[in-house]
């Protein structure tokens, strides 16, 4: 394999796992709300239901300071270091791309960021999770 092939591939796999945070903050809220209604105790997990909150934390805040997102920057590095302007036709990068970014004023992410972030916030109060267990020591 040459070295643009493995350039791409990087890539295609950076937009993977950014596709897959982005599936974990928005999916990850819906199940919240679906396993309440169901009485999943899954979903009281502290550590899912922290990370959840650090998740949509951090995209809040770099959608506030205009920060770009570090996922999208390596994968623009890769995909220019393999000489690639555009998606070279890979079914699931042109696709995944296509999902994942839009073209809207950043203000107007920054509003929908923000909004998602406090319905998280509101889930924590309302939805509460269980408390982290301490390990005893015997």
């Amino acid at each position: 394999m040459d070295s643009q092939t493995l350039y791409l591939l990087a890539a295609d796999v950076t937009l993977l796992l950014h596709m897959s945070f982005v599936a974990f903050v928005l999916i990850g809220l819906l199940l919240i709300f679906v396993g309440y209604a169901l009485a999943w105790s899954w979903i009281r997990n502290p550590w899912f239901r922290w990370s959840h909150l650090a998740a949509i934390t951090v995209v809040v805040l770099q959608s506030w300071f205009g920060v770009i997102c570090p996922l999208t920057t390596l994968e623009m590095a890769l995909r220019s270091r393999a000489g690639a302007t555009t998606y070279p036709g890979a079914f699931v990068a042109h696709w995944l791309e296509s999902i994942l970014y839009y073209d809207a004023p950043e203000w107007v992410f920054a509003v929908c960021y923000t909004a998602f972030g406090l319905l998280v916030v509101v889930s924590l109060f309302w939805i509460r999770p269980r408390p982290i267990e301490k390990k005893s020591s015997k």
